[in-house]
């Protein structure tokens, strides 16, 4: 078995993290024993392992900031086409090291600590996880953040800086209770405050029309404070900006209402405006029409608009006299890209801005041109329809707007389709009904220009909708997460392929190479053990790291189907009970996810992953051939530890319900084989890869909608196939909860009766497919030539390809892998 590699080893082997120059590692001495020095307060003279870690922060830091401000100029000379990416959600995970990796400083920083007496590894896991996202549409931001710096675009991207981002998992007897997540509360070396570009942020009040135009008074103010983090490209010199909000209460915040004695309320009344910013909403796939949520969703398009438009005219570096006046420019300079419909409110608000605040007459032109939206989802329930009555009461002018919207749409319908009011209904931005709302998919395509899905399967391509395939940042999820194979990959292809892995291609004439093959083992091994060490210490269970190791990590969902991973694992159970003596592809299985905390049948499945693991891991005549491990608290820097350690990337949601995914595109860069439906973006990675390289198996998505239109009977799977029956009676007879036998009753209910994502109907090709998963797994070298197959088709899932693709067909931009001077070079 491969040993797995000492830190002086790594240290030696990997350039692909930047060299170490000795005056790099004598500067970052200085610099590092400098900002210690700062850093430790005059009484007290010994340093915490925190303290270490500040100081190294605050050294590489410094790096960036040059860096930083010598882009910001760039951009004001050359005046570009500028784009922002306005997200609920940003779900960075760490900044140090992949700014070491962007920044080519990586070794550098390795070797100072190391001559220092520190461990680099010990440093970086004492920084909290930025966990402002939930999933896959808060990762992806963070992802093209990377590639729009990588790029050279003029990018921003514009969110909420939540005080608690994702809530902490904690799993207690089986069951998932959730922590407040004080990401902040050390301090965050990464982010700067701009309180000169504070911005109010109007809510309530009432609309006055008078002859000198529209206005919205009587309103309640909340200030709007920026933070700024620096978003370094892949060794470009070029650092963009996320700038994130946080909301404060104006000083006069309900002190001109008191009376006498109210002012100790009025000034803790100022809570109420600063919760806008306090915590994320912990919903993925799921629309919680709270008015809370709906301030959220217009503070931060507020506050960005009103940033956007003063960056619009003011857009000469250090002129005071160039100021633009003309808006009816705006889209040719600004482009604005709304991730998902949370930030729809970008739309009513620009046309409220040129509107009333401008005078412009009414300038829907304008608005489309510059607006773009992408949709995450197909799933009704995750659709954000909101009750106009919030509206009127929130946001009565914006209300006004939308209406009038609406109307001009609905005339332009009448027009195309006269007399098809049955179209009009469906079309209209109002939904009439018990209460009316307004649907906000519907407000996005009417206010874009460009209307994009993720994957092709959730795409209607027209003019105006496109499809934008997702994809990773290959810095993060290859050269950060996993230097062992990105070294091997550039000892064979070279380094470029980290700019352009289109070149991962080249990876094919190594296939048959015995020599290669070995390599990608060999790297997949240490990982293994790697991670097997990392589960020993933190769960304090002996994993067999010869054992494949079988992931599903991701939200906690029925269409993500947990359940059928969890009936495989009973019917491997029963099988190995069944015949003890036979030899046995020994597996872990490792779930992890985070359950949204009011959705009860997600935590039933967490019970009862956590509950089966209790059975099969205390029972002696498995032994170490099957064991369930629950990753507890699954988050971004989870992923960059597990993902390269595994084996088998489980992506089996019932096709037609993903929209795209990118773990899948995670797991199959860093090694993994793939199992999974014809489902989002598994489809493009089996064209990518070729289909016999995948693990394929279950319906498409016509033979999901003939069943729809013909009926699921649950039933009839569970009286014909006996192993699926015995597993199912297992869990209702208490098999997994024998002191609470009815524990999993309403997950029985639903499989049985309800299950809108057909569990039952995939199970026995499931049950085959990973019949041949366990047999190829036999075969090492077979196994490995499948994986390198995998990591030659990897090529288009690069967000650069992605950002690329936006850049050209939706925002009119033009990347480039063009590198500007360095802060100490001569410009």
């Amino acid at each position: 078995m491969a040993k797995p590699l000492t830190d002086q080893d790594r240290r030696k082997q990997i350039s692909v993290r930047g060299l170490a120059g000795v005056e790099n590692v004598s500067d970052l001495k200085t610099n590092f024993n400098r900002h210690l020095h700062f850093t430790l307060v005059k009484d007290r003279n010994v340093a915490t392992k925190r303290d270490y870690y500040f100081a190294l922060a605050n050294t590489v830091r410094d790096h960036l900031v040059g860096r930083w401000i010598r882009t910001q100029q760039h951009y004001y000379e050359k005046d570009p086409k500028r784009v922002y990416y306005l997200s609920l959600e940003f779900y960075m995970g760490r900044t140090l090291q992949n700014t070491m990796v962007n920044l080519a400083l990586e070794n550098a920083c390795d070797e100072a600590t190391y001559q220092l007496g520190l461990d680099m590894e010990e440093l970086q896991d004492i920084e909290e996880d930025a966990g402002l996202g939930n999933g896959g549409l808060g990762r992806l931001a963070a992802c093209f953040l990377d590639s729009m710096a990588s790029l050279g675009l003029a990018a921003y991207g514009y969110g909420i800086r939540y005080e608690f981002g994702i809530f902490n998992q904690k799993i207690v007897e089986g069951w998932q209770v959730e922590e407040a997540d004080d990401w902040l509360r050390y301090g965050n070396p990464w982010e700067k405050a701009r309180p000169e570009y504070m911005r109010p942020v109007h809510f309530y009040g009432r609309v006055e029309h008078t002859e000198e135009g529209v206005k919205w008074v009587d309103t309640q103010v909340v200030l709007a404070l920026p933070y700024d983090t620096p978003v370094p490209g892949y060794r470009n010199n070029i650092v963009n900006t996320m700038r994130l909000w946080s909301a404060k209460a104006p000083c006069d915040f309900n002190l001109k209402d008191f009376n006498v004695g109210g002012y100790i309320q009025a000034v803790l009344d100022r809570n109420l405006a600063e919760n806008i910013s306090r915590v994320l909403y912990p919903n993925d796939n799921f629309f919680e029409g709270k008015e809370l949520r709906l301030k959220q969703e217009y503070f931060v398009v507020a506050a960005t608009l009103q940033d956007i438009i003063r960056r619009f005219k003011a857009s000469k570096f250090g002129s005071t006299e160039f100021v633009r006046l003309d808006l009816a420019s705006l889209p040719d300079k600004v482009a604005i890209q709304l991730n998902d419909t949370h930030p729809a409110m970008a739309i009513p608000e620009l046309m409220r801005i040129l509107v009333d605040v401008e005078k412009l007459t009414w300038a829907w032109d304008i608005v489309v041109r510059t607006c773009a939206y992408t949709n995450h989802t197909v799933l009704p329930e995750a659709l954000e329809r909101w009750p106009v009555d919030l509206f009127q009461n929130l946001l009565p002018r914006h209300l006004e707007i939308i209406y009038e919207i609406n109307r001009r749409h609905l005339e332009r319908i009448a027009t195309l389709y006269p007399g098809d009011l049955d179209r009009m209904r469906r079309m209209s931005l109002i939904e009439e009904g018990d209460v009316k709302k307004i649907n906000m998919a519907h407000l996005c395509i009417v206010g874009s220009h460009a209307v994009n899905g993720v994957g092709n399967q959730s795409t209607l391509v027209s003019s105006v909708f496109q499809n934008k395939t997702n994809g990773i940042t290959p810095r993060r999820w290859l050269v950060m997460c996993n230097p062992g194979l990105a070294e091997v990959i550039a000892e064979v292809i070279g380094e470029d392929y980290i700019r352009d892995l289109d070149q991962l291609k080249n990876l094919l004439d190594f296939v048959d190479d015995d020599s290669f093959i070995r390599d990608v083992a060999k790297v997949k091994q240490e990982n293994k053990m790697k991670f097997a060490a990392h589960l020993e210490e933190t769960y304090k269970v002996k994993i067999n790291p010869n054992s494949m190791f079988d992931v599903h990590v991701k939200r906690i969902h029925e269409y993500k189907r947990q359940l059928l991973n969890c009936l495989h694992i009973i019917t491997l159970y029963n099988r190995i009970k069944k015949e003890p003596n036979k030899s046995w592809t020994p597996r872990t299985v490792m779930i992890g996810g985070k359950a949204a905390p009011g959705y009860h049948t997600a935590k039933m499945i967490i019970k009862l992953i956590t509950s089966i693991g209790d059975v099969v891991n205390n029972d002696p005549m498995v032994g170490d051939r099957l064991k369930v491990i629950y990753l507890e608290n699954y988050r971004v820097t989870l992923a960059e530890k597990v993902i390269p350690a595994s084996d088998l990337s489980e992506q089996i949601s019932t096709a037609g319900t993903e929209a795209s995914g990118t773990g899948n595109m995670k797991f199959m860069l860093n090694g993994a084989l793939t199992i999974g439906t014809m489902d989002g973006a598994n489809v493009e990675m089996a064209e990518e890869a070729g289909e016999e390289n995948l693990f394929i198996f279950g319906m498409r998505v016509p033979d999901v909608k003939a069943m729809d239109i013909k009926g699921y009977d649950a039933m009839s799977y569970y009286n014909r196939i006996p192993e699926l029956k015995q597993a199912m009676d297992q869990i209702s007879g208490g098999l997994f909860s024998p002191s609470q036998p009815d524990l999993f009753k309403d997950l029985v209910s639903m499989l049985m009766q309800h299950d809108r994502f057909k569990v039952f109907a995939d199970y026995e090709e499931y049950i085959k497919c990973q019949e041949r998963v366990s047999e190829l797994y036999k075969d090492p070298k077979e196994w490995t030539k499948m994986v390198i197959h995998n990591i030659a088709g990897c090529g288009k899932f690069s967000s650069d390809r992605t950002i690329s693709q936006y850049a050209r067909e939706i925002w009119g931009m033009e990347p480039s892998l063009e590198k500007i001077a360095a802060p100490d070079d001569p410009r």
